[in-house]
């Protein structure tokens, strides 16, 4: 199981990379047009997202859009020595710095929002199912996360992340709909 997951991050990460910088920006585009269409982003108040690192889905144009709409947009800070994470409440890209990997997180002077107050979730995976279930990037922080979150959840997606057989664990939980580049697709957890 654990090779699987890991020859299949590779597969997936060596995909991405392949994608030229048009094509990523072009498919990030539509895949914000789709979610930007979406009940739960016109009814969301407070929006838990990641700040995306290429070859990701581009998040920041969803976020300026998030603010321009009068959103409030959480972002996540790890605790790699509990594995655990929270989110904080971020008004503009200077809030962030560059800790490990080169992540970007709220920094230390930011406020935390509570679970509650989330009421949109966008996670991050590098692959996904059609069922919604995902491949994180190994770190376990949203499957920790997610068993004690209670709002709404999506993930963007390429459709190239699309994988029929996704290695499934029994700790894993599926998110709510999957946003591509040409569809909305409603998902077991809906």
């Amino acid at each position: 199981m654990r090779e699987n997951k890991k020859i299949l991050r590779q597969r997936i990460r060596t995909r991405l990379l392949e994608m030229s910088n048009e094509e990523h920006e072009d498919l990030s585009n539509k895949i914000a047009e789709n979610l930007f269409t979406l009940e739960e982003w016109k009814k969301a108040k407070t929006i838990g997202i990641t700040i995306s690192i290429p070859p990701e889905i581009s998040t920041v144009m969803i976020i300026e859009q998030a603010w321009r709409e009068g959103k409030s947009i959480a972002v996540p800070k790890c605790f790699p020595e509990e594995k655990t994470m929270e989110f904080k409440k971020i008004t503009s890209f200077n809030q962030l710095e560059s800790v490990f990997h080169g992540l970007l997180e709220p920094i230390e002077e930011t406020n935390k929002v509570s679970l509650g107050e989330m009421d949109l979730l966008v996670v991050p995976g590098l692959a996904f199912s059609k069922e919604g279930y995902r491949l994180g990037f190994g770190g376990g922080y949203y499957d920790r996360f997610l068993s004690h979150y209670r709002g709404k959840t999506l993930a963007l997606t390429y459709d190239v992340q699309l994988i029929d057989d996704l290695p499934i664990e029994v700790h894993d939980i599926a998110v709510g709909k999957l946003i591509t580049p040409t569809k909305i697709l409603r998902t077991y957890a809906h």
